[in-house]
């Protein structure tokens, strides 16, 4: 699956939240949620980690 990179990195600044933190909260490594940042896709498994964390439907940072 693949995160849509500017939806990801909205979420987290509206949050006010840092790659370490959602890191630390999700239990995903930063590298993974970095490369996701960058464009890189992702297991469903991490893609519904960092939603639950983020507390957002993981369809509303999927790539259209």
């Amino acid at each position: 699956m693949r995160i849509d990179k500017a939806k990801f990195a909205a979420e987290l600044t509206r949050q006010d939240m840092t790659q370490k933190r959602l890191a630390e909260l999700s239990g995903v490594s930063r590298v993974t949620i970095s490369a996701i940042k960058s464009g890189k896709s992702c297991s469903d498994a991490v893609g519904q980690k960092l939603a639950n964390t983020l507390g957002v439907e993981l369809t509303e940072i999927l790539e259209d």
